[in-house]
């Protein structure tokens, strides 16, 4: 089953289950974070407790998109308690790739090698760990809190002094963590963790500044596991028109770390396991229309789909107005 958070014309917040291309409104459910709090405290998954609140009107999900009524499939009442973060160089990206890179393994290859393709030889060799060993750890990254989440079909802002704007088209788990500090993952969401490839091609040490950026994911929460091959479509259209298209690959078929794997590095630190918390994790890509010199504009639109997610992604891009900062002293 999906779960789809969404604004009625009232202007009330409410939540449907998506299934087999009907949606139902949720009784007396207004937030995923409700009622996955409420099936934490019953001792229930997320189905049954949506089945013991029972179901009403059906309703557009299309419909819903066009009139602009989505949210993300799961918020925070107070937005700082919401976790945006993820993991790159974790896709196996194309075969040639993979074969150069085991090809790279004498001592003088070795020292030849970047950072990067060290950190993702380490995934290849150590991402899918047996059962009771642990695995090597991804390259990580923060990218904001609630404050930097953008709805489905909202624009995506991009900061007067980036110098790009760029798509990822990405698997984000989905996770609350409970009262006694245990995570529980909700599921899963496609994302848009939207970056500044320019900034970070300068140097590698700009990754950080690079990814601190706003984002956007859903619309729907697929309550479930992921599948272990999935293909997708990333779009970028300009004036109606498409000018870059492309398929991306995601799931543990096509990644050198098991999702098990990433989870376990994230939640490891104990800052990431505060009851109420939720966290929003992006597993990463090989996809990206900048590795195809393209170059976005204010306008275009990025469109990001998978079959098993349901409504894809839809957001424009805006550029903000340039802001005046002023660090005055309060002595």
């Amino acid at each position: 089953m999906n779960l789809i958070q969404f604004t009625t014309r009232d202007g009330a917040r409410a939540v449907a289950l998506v299934e087999n291309g009907q949606a139902l409104t949720l009784n007396n459910t207004q937030s995923v974070y409700e009622l996955a709090q409420a099936a934490i405290a019953a001792g229930r998954t997320l189905r049954e407790q949506a089945d013991d609140r029972g179901f009403g009107a059906p309703v557009d999900t299309a419909e819903i998109a066009a009139e602009g009524r989505l949210l993300p499939p799961i918020d925070h009442p107070d937005p700082a308690h919401l976790y945006v973060t993820g993991t790159g160089l974790t896709h196996l990206g194309s075969a040639s790739t993979r074969d150069s890179m085991h090809k790279s393994a004498d001592a003088d290859a070795e020292a030849k090698l970047t950072d990067s393709m060290k950190m993702f030889r380490m995934g290849l060799e150590g991402g899918k760990p047996k059962p009771g060993e642990k695995g090597v750890q991804p390259e990580w990254f923060y990218k904001g809190n609630g404050h930097a989440v953008v709805a489905p079909g909202q624009a995506i802002p991009s900061p007067s002094f980036a110098e790009d704007a760029g798509e990822e088209p990405e698997i984000a788990g989905i996770y609350i963590v409970g009262p006694d500090g245990q995570p529980r993952r909700l599921g899963f969401a496609i994302a848009n963790e939207f970056s500044d490839h320019v900034t970070e091609r300068v140097n590698y040490l700009f990754l950080a500044h690079s990814k601190l950026r706003a984002c956007s994911y859903g619309p729907e929460l697929l309550v479930g596991d992921l599948p272990a091959d999935i293909s997708g479509t990333s779009r970028i259209t300009r004036n109606g028109e498409t000018v870059w298209e492309k398929p991306f690959l995601s799931g543990e078929d096509n990644m050198s770390h098991t999702i098990a794997n990433l989870e376990y590095h994230h939640f490891k630190y104990d800052l990431f396991r505060t009851p109420g918390d939720i966290h929003v994790h992006m597993f990463g890509t090989a996809t990206l229309s900048f590795a195809d010199n393209v170059r976005t504009k204010e306008g275009d639109v990025f469109e990001i789909s998978a079959p098993a997610f349901g409504l894809p992604l839809h957001n424009p891009i805006e550029i903000q107005p340039e802001h005046e900062l002023k660090i005055a002293p309060l002595y």
